[in-house]
């Protein structure tokens, strides 16, 4: 049984009252292992008829599933390839109830607190390749991961940063049309799952993090363009970090309105009296709470909130769909030229595309160069790069190495099997010898080819003569 710490048992008594007992009993339940199908690489349907371990749909996320056995599912082909994403089933709830009230094809989005990228990557799945996703986390080795986790799911629209909050607000003053602050938090509701965050809990821990998130708020807030979404979420239950944190915000920034989240037949909603201080319960209503004890997940909580527009004074209106056609204010100086890629390395790639891709549009005004290393940044991304701790400004297409070009692995990720004009596809066995590296023995056309497994990409390999040189990258390779 988790020992619970005592001053939190004693609070979740009083916030529950009957139901204490259960959700103390959800404790000592298994923790809930989820799956998520990546639509940027595989549509639902697909993926159930190749994935083959039983799985239990996750209401709330129609491309969420609970894992019913005990595999390791991490170990799989198809997780290296991005079929899909181990994401708690709770997790899911917030992109996929912001999706229930906005499309998110095309929009601005911003995720400020990213990593790992379970968020992100959903979002993404969303935008399905349109618009511009900036990811977000101010920890260098997390950024680290979120931005290997944006290319294993083939993100074709993401810039990945290693900023904090303050400096973002800088540089994308009212950019976005959705900003997404899941918030580092007390983690109460990832007791079940994680031990140390039930040793590091404390109240002090919990004012701490409670003016942690105000602080991050107010940076977040400046990101917003006008009739966009804020999207605030916790994986705790503590009210100061939850419901406060809204009524505050609220107070301070009264052209944002509480939105109803999506999904309330699944979940809680927050209640007054939890609360130090006097709040309009209208909007504590419109805060969703996702408890261990009533769902297959773990604690969430989600607050939709969105920014009205402004009247010809400058001043705000109420809520309404922007039909102006206006472009979002911000002080855009474009991608820094200094950067973009020299003529003739553009030919190059230029050629390397034609020869061995399909559909695949190559811009050279998108792209730009760090050293040997070319990328290619989201269509419609219009921000100067110089001074950001950038992580991954795009995708990563590849290396200019001596007049030649060589496709990264960012690339192979981002590309079906019908972008390539080779493609290999791996059974199971073929595709564990290839993520540890060896070369394989098939029969297909020399050049570049699109290494996939159950009709997903995986890699590259270079076919020369009926062998399959491997190109898959040595960090990535799996041991024995």
């Amino acid at each position: 049984m988790i020992k619970l710490p005592e001053e939190f048992e004693s609070r979740m008594k009083e916030m529950l009252g009957d139901e204490y007992e259960d959700f103390r009993a959800s404790y000592d339940e298994k923790k809930k292992t989820g799956i998520r199908v990546n639509t940027l690489k595989e549509s639902v349907e697909d993926f159930k008829r190749i994935f083959p371990y039983e799985l239990s749909p996750v209401k709330w996320c129609d491309t969420g599933f609970e894992a019913v056995t005990d595999e390791k599912y991490g170990r799989s082909a198809l997780h290296d390839a991005g079929a899909f994403y181990m994401q708690e089933p709770s997790a899911m709830a917030v992109a996929a109830s912001l999706a229930g009230i906005c499309d998110l094809k095309g929009k601005r989005v911003l995720d400020l607190c990213a990593a790992p990228g379970g968020k992100s990557t959903q979002l993404a799945s969303y935008m399905q390749g349109q618009g511009i996703l900036v990811s977000n986390e101010i920890n260098r080795d997390r950024a680290n991961i979120l931005s290997s986790n944006i290319e294993r799911c083939g993100v074709k629209n993401a810039v990945v940063l290693n900023e904090t909050p303050e400096k973002i607000a800088q540089n994308f003053e009212e950019f976005f049309d959705v900003v997404v602050v899941d918030a580092p938090c007390s983690g109460e509701g990832m007791f079940r799952k994680d031990e140390t965050a039930v040793k590091e809990w404390s109240e002090d821990n919990v004012k701490m993090c409670a003016e942690r998130q105000k602080d991050i708020l107010d940076e977040a807030v400046k990101t917003v363009a006008e009739n966009g979404y804020l999207v605030y979420s916790t994986c705790t239950f503590a009210p100061a970090e939850d419901e406060e944190q809204i009524i505050d915000f609220l107070k301070r920034y009264p052209e944002f309105e509480a939105v109803p989240v999506p999904g309330f037949k699944y979940f809680d909603i927050g209640q007054r009296e939890w609360l130090e201080t006097p709040a309009d319960e209208s909007i504590i209503k419109k805060c969703a709470r996702l408890w261990p004890h009533k769902i297959d997940g773990e604690g969430h909580f989600i607050c939709i909130l969105k920014r009205a527009g402004k009247n010809s004074d400058g001043d705000f209106t109420e809520s309404a769909p922007d039909k102006s056609g206006k472009k979002n204010k911000s002080s855009d100086k474009g991608p820094n030229k200094e950067l973009r890629v020299d003529r003739k390395s553009a030919e190059t790639i230029a050629s390397f595309m034609r020869d061995n891709l399909k559909d695949f549009g190559f811009d050279r005004e998108r792209t730009v160069c760090f050293k040997d290393s070319v990328y290619l940044l989201p269509e419609g991304f219009n921000k100067d790069l110089k001074g950001l701790k950038v992580i991954r400004p795009g995708i990563h297409l590849g290396d200019t190495k001596k007049e030649r070009f060589e496709p990264s692995h960012s690339l192979a990720m981002v590309l079906s099997k019908d972008n390539a004009r080779r493609a290999v596809e791996l059974d199971e066995d073929e595709a564990l010898k290839f993520r540890h590296g060896e070369e394989l023995k098939k029969d297909c056309e020399n050049g570049w080819t699109l290494v996939c497994v159950g009709g997903v990409s995986l890699g590259w390999c270079k076919a020369v003569n009926g062998s399959l040189k491997n190109h898959y990258p040595k960090g990535l390779r799996i041991k024995f």
